[in-house]
């Protein structure tokens, strides 16, 4: 017998075991509420150091460690545990290689002047009146081209935070709020992004009858955000505005500032255009980088090493510091490489331990299933259906069980009623696609704070976008508002 067969017996043992025991709610949620209890100790009375540098990562093993005991108690094999956190860890190879190619591309990106090309030809367009709503508008335009809002904050978001925050004062959570906002709602309307793939296929519907259903909910609330953000922007004070001119004469005598560093990016987003797998549109990205670091940068690379060589090795995997005359742009022009994104990827490994104990007792399934069991109208089926999205992407930390847990769980629910499955997709996306990058130790959460340089917790309110898209299904649902349905005795 075959490795593959004992790791499928196992799976069909297991499942038979968890099949015929059932964990009550209370059981259910135990993990979950010391979870939720030790994170807000740590993040409202700890300053985050309850344990040290680590402690949410030490929290999640903590939960994932509570969940093992309720699953002794009910007779779930260790080894059943064992395969789902496996099988979760398979599921976040990918991210995590992306997040350590994002760490490269951000040192290479930097030691080759693309990032400060970037600000600089940026604070030469980009006002303090129009920076906000200019910066949703670029986020969602490179998302919806795209198809991954990952993608946009890795290349345009950085530039943004730094010309935003370093250049011209205003706050880091304004303007990752404005960036990530622009960046879901462009991930969302893109039939090239894999979530929008993934909640019509869950849900039984087609691709682009599920964008048009969007368009209902998702247009409203993105508006919203826009207005909201334009009218901050004309309103706040910005402390760095009057020294535009000051950072743009101390990027220039710095670094060699050309349009040909823009080819960068350029060839990265075209890649991503032509569908390149991307682990191949970043890792081409660092090396092109990487080439033309050594063509437009030489100087910069004779002061930050033994070796032009060395110092472009030392900018993908460690940290890299470009020292200039303006305390701001030093704090603008550093990068952690591959190593900066190792607490971003402890905390994921970390979740994903939680999320695979909890999916291995039946606590997941519970949780929803005890959700569904109170969905008695068609508003309570939807709200049903957010509340189910909101706390998988609390419990499993994982944008896609956010989707395909509820989209599995409600869609009998949904037919049995008759309404069309385009009501419970887009109800996924509006709840488990958009809200997963609001929770900290998520894994959407843990990459946009890690590559945006801002915490979860200071951009939580400015991603209004974000926030505001489950509230505004719940408000369709509520007035009835075209949902669509399959039979008119339903209407």
């Amino acid at each position: 017998m075959t490795e593959n067969d004992n790791i499928s017996k196992i799976k069909i043992e297991d499942q038979n075991i968890i099949e015929n025991i059932e964990l009550n709610i209370w059981e259910a949620l135990v993990p979950v509420l010391i979870l939720m209890a030790l994170l807000a100790y740590n993040i409202f009375y700890a300053d985050g150091e309850m344990m040290g540098e680590y402690s949410n990562q030490i929290i999640l093993l903590i939960g994932g460690g509570v969940a093992a005991v309720v699953g002794f108690f009910n007779k779930v094999k260790i080894k059943r545990m064992i395969l789902e956190i496996w099988e979760n860890m398979k599921s976040i190879f990918v991210p995590i290689m992306i997040l350590l190619l994002v760490g490269a591309l951000a040192g290479t990106w930097l030691v080759s002047g693309v990032i400060p090309a970037m600000v600089y030809y940026g604070l030469k367009v980009l006002s303090p009146e129009i920076f906000l709503p200019a910066s949703l508008v670029i986020a969602a335009l490179i998302s919806i081209a795209t198809g991954s809002s990952w993608t946009t904050s890795a290349t345009v978001g950085i530039a943004l935070v730094g010309i935003g925050t370093e250049a011209l004062g205003i706050s880091g959570g304004m303007v990752a709020g404005a960036i990530i906002s622009g960046a879901y709602f462009g991930d969302k309307m893109s039939p090239m992004s894999d979530t929008t793939n993934l909640a019509p296929a869950m849900a039984g519907t087609d691709l682009f009858t599920h964008i048009r259903y969007m368009t209902i909910t998702t247009v409203p609330t993105i508006l919203v955000a826009l207005v909201i953000f334009t009218i901050i922007s004309f309103n706040m004070e910005t402390a760095g505005a009057s020294d535009v001119s000051g950072f743009l004469n101390t990027i220039d005598s710095t670094f060699n500032i050309t349009p040909w560093l823009f080819l960068v990016p350029g060839a990265v987003i075209v890649l991503i255009l032509l569908k390149t797998k991307p682990l191949k549109a970043l890792g081409a990205g660092v090396l092109l980088a990487a080439i033309f670091a050594f063509i437009f940068q030489a100087e910069v690379l004779t002061g930050l090493g033994s070796s032009n060589f060395s110092s472009v090795v030392t900018s993908i995997f460690t940290d890299t510091q470009i020292t200039t005359e303006n305390e701001k742009l030093n704090d603008l022009f550093s990068a952690g490489g591959m190593k900066g994104m190792l607490w971003t990827i402890f905390l994921i490994i970390c979740a994903m331990v939680f999320g695979g104990v909890m999916d291995a007792i039946g606590a997941l399934a519970r949780v929803t299933k005890a959700l569904l069991s109170v969905a008695t109208t068609v508003f309570g089926l939807f709200a049903s259906t957010v509340v189910s999205c909101l706390g998988l992407n609390a419990i499993a930390s994982d944008q896609y069980l956010a989707i395909v847990i509820p989209g599995k769980m409600f869609k009998k629910a949904f037919d049995d009623r008759g309404l069309a499955p385009e009501n419970l997709s887009r109800t996924l996306e509006d709840s488990g696609t958009v809200t997963s990058v609001l929770i900290p130790w998520n894994t959407c959460g843990a990459y946009q704070s890690g590559v945006l340089g801002v915490g979860v917790g200071e951009y939580f309110v400015y991603a209004i976008f974000n926030w505001l898209s489950p509230f505004t299904t719940l408000l369709v649902a509520a007035f009835g508002i075209k949902i669509r349905q399959l039979k008119a005795q339903y209407s």
